[in-house]
């Protein structure tokens, strides 16, 4: 009734190592490129402009970040945890290509309990009598990458009585992964609160220096859990929001950088010319960038707009329609795709969402173990996602690297969603 097993595979998946290796070499670079997104306000008006208008809680969002500026930054440490989520698109000709889903830039999670997963794995495996199998399973501690960041940025910081606090959901239903995170920085000697936006509310201030004070205790982090989606957002905890956007506490993500994760930036990160604008003088950084984009299509008014939209109606199976969502079980496929985008082409509702090309994986058999469901051997895709940390301090990137990585596995009948949305498992890769 109180605590369930995080769902997992019994068995370690098959992950191609060219393209695990891949993705990981490219993480550093998205981490430059999400914090120079972050950094540049022309690039997020002009990007965000058609969507502000029809997406309320984009909207929102953006206020506050053009207030922030407005009343001038007081953020000097900025601190970047993402993951970026990759499928393996198996070609006419079998073979297979690394192709970017999404980068999520606030609450990253499945750090702490992937953490663990790879343990149960090798148990298995040898249970099953497959001894050097078991060996060849990667270690993976993202937990530990995820600290070192957060306790980079407090150290920055610089008050060794400042706590870090996590912002989290009314009911935790994901908390031994937080857990993890949490357990990793009090070994580290740091103090780490559980607060909510209601709590922030209730308890929180900012004194003359925009110091931020919850409990009557000094704040140096808020790493956000929380926040990610429209519902969560009453008027008390947009104030909330605001209370802490404005103060000089590290927030992990800022306001800039989680716009810099929507949908609608990811899709005009695709354009010719649009990296080289963002990321001069790295062209390396650039080609292996580009080398994961997936067909992304705009849907803002007018002929282009038009023409992708026709283009999915008549052939819905080929795309996935993505609303400026975070958090799983979000995006449209087939029929589906089909009726909503006949509703709203004509509408400047259209705007809201982007198109992106359906990649097509290669199945494989496993069994998805969760709790009170029973054992079958289902048809599988996978999903990589590979954590990155970076830490800036002023115009220097003080620590840039990816911090472990998370496979998540489901049954093919399952369009979308993760495991938080109940859909997808935790697995573990075995490198072939």
């Amino acid at each position: 009734q109180v605590v369930n097993y995080a769902p997992f595979t019994l068995l370690p998946s098959a992950v191609p190592r060219a393209l695990f290796e891949q993705a990981y070499a490219v993480q550093q670079d998205f981490n430059l490129l999400v914090d120079a997104v972050s950094q540049n306000k022309e690039f997020l008006e002009r990007t965000l402009a058609s969507t502000i208008k029809v997406d309320n809680f984009t909207a929102r969002l953006f206020r506050i970040y053009m207030q922030v500026l407005e009343e001038g930054v007081a953020q000097t440490v900025f601190l970047g945890i993402n993951r970026s989520d990759y499928m393996f698109d198996c070609g006419l000709d079998g073979t297979a290509a690394l192709r970017q889903i999404e980068i999520n830039t606030i609450a990253a999670s499945f750090g702490g309990l992937t953490s663990r997963t790879a343990d149960v794995h090798r148990l298995v495996l040898k249970v099953l009598g497959k001894t050097e199998e078991a060996a060849r399973l990667l270690p993976n501690n993202p937990a530990k990458g995820l600290a070192l960041g957060i306790a980079k940025a407090w150290e920055l910081y610089g008050s060794q009585s400042a706590v870090v606090m996590f912002l989290v959901e009314e009911v935790q239903r994901n908390i031994f992964d937080q857990r993890c995170v949490e357990n990793e920085l009090w070994n580290r000697n740091i103090r780490v609160l559980r607060k909510r936006f209601r709590d922030v509310s209730e308890q929180g201030s900012l004194d003359a220096s925009r110091r931020l004070y919850v409990d009557g205790q000094e704040v140096a982090v808020v790493y956000y859990r929380e926040g990610y989606v429209p519902q969560v957002y009453d008027q008390q905890n947009w104030e909330a929001r605001l209370l802490l956007e404005r103060s000089r506490a590290v927030k992990c993500p800022d306001i800039a950088t989680q716009l810099a994760g929507t949908k609608k930036v990811q899709q005009e990160l695709s354009r010719p010319g649009t990296l080289e604008e963002l990321l001069p003088g790295h062209p390396e950084a650039i080609a292996r960038i580009r080398a994961t984009f997936a067909g992304l299509y705009s849907l803002d008014q007018g002929e282009e707009g038009d023409r992708i939209a026709a283009t999915a109606i008549a052939d819905p199976d080929r795309f996935v329609l993505k609303p400026q969502r975070e958090g799983g079980g979000n995006n449209l496929y087939g029929e589906e795709l089909r009726e909503v985008l006949e509703k709203i082409k004509d509408s400047p509702e259209r705007t809201s969402y982007i198109l992106m090309d359906k990649i097509k994986p290669q199945p494989a058999l496993n069994y998805l173990l969760r709790a009170h469901s029973p054992l079958r051997v289902s048809e599988c895709i996978s999903e990589l996602g590979i954590f990155g940390v970076y830490v800036r301090q002023g115009r220097e990137l003080v620590l840039n690297q990816a911090a472990g990585h998370l496979l998540r596995t489901k049954a093919t009948e399952h369009a979308d969603g993760g495991v938080a949305a109940g859909v997808a498992v935790l697995d573990t890769p075995y490198l072939v």
